[in-house]
């Protein structure tokens, strides 16, 4: 060994410390493990978790004990009819950004009976009650944040497609606005108000109507593959209004918000979608890119 290489090892160790010493809670991987567990419910009113749909995977940093922890609420795709608490892309969000120091959940909710992606109505209805669902899990979170070391006011409700939707419509829709929109009778009729969340990030999701952003100043962001279309980015003949359209109104409304474009990818950021085949590696590679882009929202927009 010459007497070169000892220093450029010790340079290259020094870089690494100090490349580790700059990770920033929140927005960087900061711990190497997390602790997962599985099949609890955030039904009060189920304490032996008999209802799948309301059953949820908790993924925590190993290590942390920190008190007062953000929150993020995981909501899955699958058209309100198929996908779970256990979606490779459910995963692979709730441990990277637990990682990042976030505590994480991921939730099963209400699926459909029908097929919600081929009859408009049936969508609308199934939207609705997993919205039901979404709202028991952040009352649920509320309420037992001393339990799982959580700031009940540092909630965020993120998914993917159908969960993007769910996300979108709990944070900015109130039931009676909904319940009509679906041709729904109205449930806890009178609860007309919002509960309270921190953020939203919308994975390639949409929101029924774009006037219900002015009900709350919830920051959001957006992200979307060009080519979608299963939910389009932008508005064309549909009554559903994708990541584009709730940037640009967000903007309008001073609602903060951002928006990263997956140019020339499709939903679920693949590059021909198909709802039956498996994602790749390349594809699991921008669902991180995804969440980074999240992670540095968040952190720039709530926690900086």
């Amino acid at each position: 060994m010459t007497i070169k290489q000892p220093l450029l090892i010790a340079g290259i160790f020094c870089i690494s410390i100090t490349a580790n010493a700059q990770a920033v809670k929140y927005k960087d991987i900061v711990f190497g493990g997390v602790k997962t567990t599985k099949d609890l419910s955030y039904d009060g009113s189920d304490s032996t978790g008999k209802n799948k749909a309301h059953l949820f995977d908790l993924y925590q940093p190993e290590g942390d004990e920190t008190k007062g922890r953000p929150l993020i609420i995981w909501m899955h795709g699958g058209g309100f009819k198929f996908g779970s608490k256990a979606d490779k892309s459910a995963q692979i969000w709730s441990k990277t950004f637990a990682q990042r120091g976030y505590v994480c959940v991921s939730i099963n909710y209400t699926l459909s009976k029908k097929l919600p992606f081929l009859n408009f109505d049936e969508l609308k209805r199934s939207c609705y009650y997993a919205v039901l669902d979404a709202k028991k899990a952040v009352a649920y979170f509320k309420q037992h944040a001393a339990e799982y070391h959580i700031n009940p006011d540092k909630i965020i409700l993120a998914g993917n497609s159908a969960g993007g939707m769910i996300a979108l419509q709990t944070a900015f829709a109130t039931n009676a606005e909904l319940a009509k929109f679906a041709g729904v009778p109205e449930v806890d009729a009178g609860k007309a108000e919002l509960l309270k969340v921190e953020g939203v990030i919308n994975l390639w999701g949409g929101i029924f109507r774009l006037n219900w952003l002015k009900n709350a100043r919830v920051p959001v962001v957006n992200i979307y593959g060009s080519n979608d279309g299963i939910v389009a980015p932008a508005h064309k003949d549909t009554s559903l209004y994708g990541g584009k359209d709730v940037y640009e109104r967000a903007k309008t409304l001073n609602i903060t918000t951002g928006v990263k474009v997956f140019e020339g990818y499709s939903h679920e950021l693949r590059k021909h979608f198909n709802p039956i085949f498996s994602s790749d590696k390349g594809t699991q590679q921008r669902w991180l890119e995804a969440g980074q882009f999240a992670a540095d929202f968040m952190y720039n927009n709530l926690f900086k």
